[in-house]
């Protein structure tokens, strides 16, 4: 699998709470019909490691079959329809590209 990985952080006017019931809900309905995409796994932020963690609300991974098609996708219409909607809303994120390797499998 090939991987986007978003950390984002909601805007200061929001609670934690909204921002993730916002993006599992009405963002991710716009987000779905990305070409391509395999899987999405969410992670909702409930407490950082330490202090220089601090400050983020949720963690992305979507997941195509390799990086062609990942780029494809964020070529798409679906992807300017997912940027539109997320808007001028002020949060943060960062965004990674990457190979995935699974480490472990209990």
């Amino acid at each position: 699998m090939f991987n986007l990985a978003l950390l984002a952080a909601r805007p200061s006017d929001w609670t934690h709470e909204q921002f993730i019931t916002w993006w599992r809900g009405e963002h991710a309905e716009v987000t779905y019909p990305l070409p391509g995409l395999r899987a999405w796994r969410h992670t909702a932020v409930s407490s950082a490691l330490e202090p220089r963690s601090e400050g983020w609300d949720g963690l992305s991974v979507l997941s195509f079959d390799d990086e062609q098609a990942a780029r494809a996708a964020l070529a798409s219409e679906e992807w300017a329809a997912a940027v539109r909607h997320v808007g001028d809303m002020r949060g943060r994120r960062i965004a990674l590209l990457g190979d995935e390797r699974e480490m472990f499998r209990a």
